[in-house]
């Protein structure tokens, strides 16, 4: 399974590199340093080009056109959606160039000289702390738990505390970046624990031979059959839906389809070119 998510990276360092020469600028992630989105965009771009935002500099900079890329978790195996994906579903001009999907296996970061039996508070973004629940209802079940703005910002805290009482739960990274030592490694890793990340970019990727297609549709409950019903009818394969609040009215959604293919390619083209009402979100390699 392992092999199977660092071939996802070096399929993905084809893209990267194709784009290097069209697209200048830095690219966005959620900070600070020391996150898994840190640690995604390490593994996919490396270090030189890497800029930690807020929330909102973030999808800012991304919609002013500041930022050439930015990268966003938006699913994960163990609590789907993210609270991230309604924000680029919100992007007027969106394109989603590639995506990335990285089995998590979770570090217990604290100070130096800290041992297990010194903990009193463990620190961590609320989709970790989903994630870890097994572990640390087993192995930790009396400590607090305290939500963090992300695995970086935990580590950061944790970094500061004038104790040695306080540890976080994130990423290897987390302990180079704050100068904290990891008291426990390999947390819930495996197959059932994989966030997912889109790269947002500026140019669609050229059709791989396979490719995915996300695709954004704003409709009501009884039109959405006659939409799922015009993609059966045109052979466009549906790998997955999202439901996702339209903000308008209760009997109203948008939905995230996403599809095989790519909008470049028939029947996904023919299709697009009859359905204009339905958005496209962009193409990339599928992993």
């Amino acid at each position: 399974m392992n092999i199977k998510f660092l071939s996802a990276a070096a399929g993905f360092s084809i893209l990267v590199a194709s784009m290097s020469s069209s697209l200048a600028g830095q690219i966005g992630y959620l900070g600070p340093a020391g996150s898994w989105t840190h640690q995604a965009c390490l593994d996919l771009f490396g270090a030189s080009e890497l800029v930690a935002l807020s929330r909102d500099e973030l999808f800012n900079g991304y919609k002013s056109g500041s930022l050439e890329r930015a990268c966003v978790p938006v699913t994960t195996s163990v609590v789907g959606v993210t609270p991230y994906m309604d924000a680029v579903l919100d992007l007027p001009n969106v394109m989603i160039v590639g995506e990335y999907p990285k089995m998590l296996g979770y570090s217990l970061l604290a100070k130096p000289g800290t041992k297990l039996s010194d903990v009193k508070e463990v620190l961590a973004h609320p989709v970790a702390f989903e994630e870890v629940k097994p572990w640390l209802d087993r192995e930790m079940p009396t400590v607090k738990r305290t939500e963090a703005a992300s695995g970086g910002a935990a580590a950061k805290t944790v970094a500061s505390s004038e104790t040695t009482e306080k540890a976080s739960f994130g990423p290897k990274v987390g302990a180079s970046v704050y100068s904290l030592v990891s008291l426990v490694d390999g947390i819930e890793e495996g197959p059932h624990n994989v966030t997912r990340w889109w790269i947002l970019g500026r140019s669609m990727p050229a059709p791989s031979g396979k490719d995915k297609t996300s695709l954004m549709v704003d409709t009501s409950d009884d039109d959405f059959n006659a939409v799922l019903g015009a993609l059966v009818n045109a052979k466009v394969p549906v790998l997955t839906i999202y439901e996702r609040p339209s903000k308008k009215t209760l009997d109203t959604h948008r939905y995230l389809i996403e599809v095989a293919g790519h909008a470049r390619e028939e029947p996904l083209a023919a299709f697009l070119s009859a359905n204009q009402r339905i958005r496209l979100l962009g193409s990339y390699p599928r992993k």
